[in-house]
């Protein structure tokens, strides 16, 4: 069977990591706020565990803003010397003949 030739890939979506982390770790703190009041009667119907759920989601949160921003901040930084990002580096596609070390077999 004749194999279809690769397209290039189109360049990633560029979206403003920092602000959407950032909007989800601010709701789970939210609904952590919103539902520490209530922490008694969850716990009485099986549910005392949901206002922690919230504060473990907005610490992942903050780690993960934590990540976006150094994430944002290396790649200003790689912009500004001029490094080849992968979505500006030329590629190639694999001719298929075995010389490529993704497509060659043990």
């Amino acid at each position: 069977m004749p194999k279809t030739p690769l397209n290039p890939s189109p360049p990633p979506l560029e979206a403003n990591d920092v602000a959407i982390v950032g909007g989800g770790t601010v709701l789970w703190f939210v609904a952590f706020v919103v539902l520490l009041p209530f922490w008694g009667t969850l716990s009485d119907h099986g549910h005392g565990n949901w206002p922690w759920i919230c504060l473990a989601g907005g610490g992942l949160g903050l780690i993960g803003l934590w990540y976006c921003r150094a994430r944002r901040d290396a790649i200003a930084r790689s912009r500004e010397t001029g490094a080849p990002t992968a979505a500006r580096a030329p590629r190639t596609a694999p001719d298929g003949n075995g010389t490529d070390p993704a497509t060659q077999s043990d």
